[in-house]
């Protein structure tokens, strides 16, 4: 069963390579709407801090090759030795929907993996290192697509050793309960089709109360109110896209587009043209 595929589909994720090399003693990276960062330590040791009011440990160290993910906008530091210092390769991402993309809503303010906990990463790593030591023609395309993979296979242990990573409950929980899966692949499918309990429940092999206490338990969420978040948040990005406001309705499983605009006002508290222009305003800003 493909868990991710269908998520990755409907909610892209573009990577930015900016630096491969050592960077040596302080190292700012600031907090920008919509910026996540993917750094690769490679070699040496490194200390990152943070803010106050990050909800993060205000420092913390690294002794190992690691995979350092902030899937929101953070503001983080390095500290390197002065001289020599330590070799990373980094990259920006974007996920489609900034922070109401499922994925990132579902992960810590940072997640920290060591490389050889991955398997099968490093031939990926190996691929995106010798584009980034040499510049040939297309390495930057490439090193690009080959941190997306990297991403991609970070996400796919993530949903297999959620607790390694400190995930509490959310989606990456839910997957990584096969029963659980089995319906939330079949709901990030279909959204548009009658979701009953009883349906949703058969779709997991469980029964209805049993069903119902196991997803509260994964997700935070009951199977209703993460149905019509994730037909909101499609939504959202069907309209950020330019769709129109009967034909999204008709796609994410409401009945008119009167429907579709009472349930977005009461989920983000503004009608959905009203979010669509400010939406556009902030992207040409």
């Amino acid at each position: 069963m493909d868990r991710l595929s269908g998520l990755l589909d409907r909610f892209r994720v573009r990577a930015h390579l900016f630096h491969a090399g050592a960077l040596c003693g302080t190292t700012a990276f600031e907090a920008k709407p919509g910026r996540a960062f993917l750094h690769v330590l490679r070699r040496g040791e490194l200390v990152v801090t943070h803010g106050r009011a990050q909800g993060l440990k205000r420092r913390v160290v690294v002794h190992e090759p690691t995979l350092m993910l902030y899937p929101r906008p953070v503001a983080h530091t390095f500290h390197n030795p002065p001289r020599d210092g330590s070799d990373f390769t980094c990259a920006t991402l974007d996920f489609d929907g900034a922070e109401h993309n499922p994925l990132v809503a579902a992960l810590p303010a940072l997640v920290l993996v060591p490389l050889d906990q991955v398997d099968g990463l490093q031939p990926a790593l190996d691929l995106l290192f010798a584009e980034t030591d040499r510049v040939r023609c297309g390495s930057r395309l490439l090193a690009d697509r080959l941190f997306e993979v990297v991403l991609i296979q970070l996400l796919r242990w993530l949903i297999d050793h959620p607790g390694a990573a400190g995930i509490g409950s959310g989606l990456i929980s839910g997957l990584a309960d096969p029963r659980l899966a089995r319906l939330l692949v079949a709901l990030h499918a279909a959204p548009a089709e009658t979701w009953s309990l009883e349906r949703m429940a058969a779709q997991a092999g469980m029964s209805r109360t049993a069903f119902a206490v196991a997803f509260k338990q994964a997700t935070g969420a009951t199977p209703a109110g993460y149905l019509a978040d994730w037909r909101l948040t499609l939504a959202m990005s069907e309209l950020r896209a330019g769709g129109l406001l009967k034909a999204v309705a008709d796609a994410v499983g409401y009945g008119s587009a009167t429907a579709l605009s009472k349930a977005f006002k009461q989920r983000y508290g503004v009608a959905p043209r009203d979010w669509r222009k400010a939406d556009q305003g902030r992207h040409e800003a």
